[in-house]
């Protein structure tokens, strides 16, 4: 006749081995982990302010110039009523989701035109909401972006 072992579970010390090692991982792992949220948003930034150019970039090939300062980036939302008015201006608008994207981190971009820089200045002043800054709080600027 077949005996079955007897089947038995596992020993708390067998147990705590195991919590031991999850809790030496997750305190190596999990730091990295975090840390790299912060340059997924910079990341990100960077992304859309690439997509709000080439909108500016596609409103001035249709109207022949960028929205002001003052008509801002809602321009390439709802054609402006004030201002300089676009003649050929898309019925749909220029920006994918009819809506202009704040940053990552719930700020509105900053867009001047004319721009000191350019025709147009387009930036967020990252995590820390103010100008200037280092690091995480550095400003994304779109005639920096290449660097």
């Amino acid at each position: 006749m077949l005996k079955l072992k007897e089947s038995r579970g596992f020993t708390l010390i067998e147990l705590m081995v195991v919590i031991v090692i999850l809790g030496i991982l997750a305190a190596v792992v999990a730091p990295k982990i975090i840390g790299r949220s912060d340059d997924a948003k910079i990341s990100d930034a960077k992304v859309q302010i690439r997509n709000i150019e080439t909108a500016l970039k596609l409103y001035k090939l249709d109207n022949g110039f960028y929205p002001s300062t003052d008509q801002g980036l809602q321009a390439l939302v709802t054609k402006p009523t004030t201002g300089k008015i676009p003649t050929k201006y898309k019925d749909e608008g220029y920006l994918e989701n009819k809506s202009v994207p704040k940053d990552p981190w719930g700020t509105d971009y900053v867009y001047l035109s004319p721009g000191e820089h350019g025709d147009y200045d387009l930036y967020s002043f990252g995590a820390d909401g103010v100008r200037g800054g280092d690091g995480k709080n550095a400003d994304i600027e779109s005639w920096n972006l290449g660097k």
